[in-house]
């Protein structure tokens, strides 16, 4: 069965379509970064990094972790989205935590609304291990476009 996904469709329904076809952003394809829950209000991320994510230091590169958590925030808001109205991220505000090795395993960024306007939005989200261990957090304000 073919999932269709565009602008006449709710922002839900394009995450369930996403979900059920397993379809990812292109920056989500690279990084292997997959959707693995949409609800109203709440997604789930899920990767597994490795070293070709590590800075010169010896760890997973920031810039993935504020990715992740940019995709969950940014998709809680989408999930609120009517046909034909979008969004745009406005700011986002990264708290690293810890960092992350290949051992660290899979991590599950989980983005959540804070508020939802007609004209703004507000998401935060957590990125943990699969114990729960907190390694980032991020708020994000972002700005809803009419349809």
């Amino acid at each position: 069965m073919l999932h269709e996904i565009g602008p006449h469709l709710t922002g839900l329904e394009q995450l369930k379509a996403m979900l059920d076809t397993d379809r990812r952003a292109g920056l989500g394809e690279t990084l292997d970064i997959r959707l693995v829950e949409a609800e109203d209000g709440r997604v789930v991320c899920e990767a597994t990094p490795d070293v070709h994510l590590y800075n010169p230091l010896g760890t997973v590169h920031g810039g993935f972790t504020a990715t992740m958590l940019d995709f969950a925030c940014g998709y809680a808001v989408l999930s609120k989205m009517v046909p034909g109205q979008s969004f745009s991220t406005l700011e986002i505000k990264v708290a690293y935590h810890r960092a992350m090795t290949k051992e660290t395993g899979l991590v599950r960024a989980e983005g959540k609304i804070i508020t939802f306007g007609r004209r703004a939005a507000y998401s935060e989200a957590r990125l943990t291990d699969l114990e729960g261990k907190l390694y980032a957090s991020a708020t994000s304000s972002l700005i809803v476009l009419p349809s």
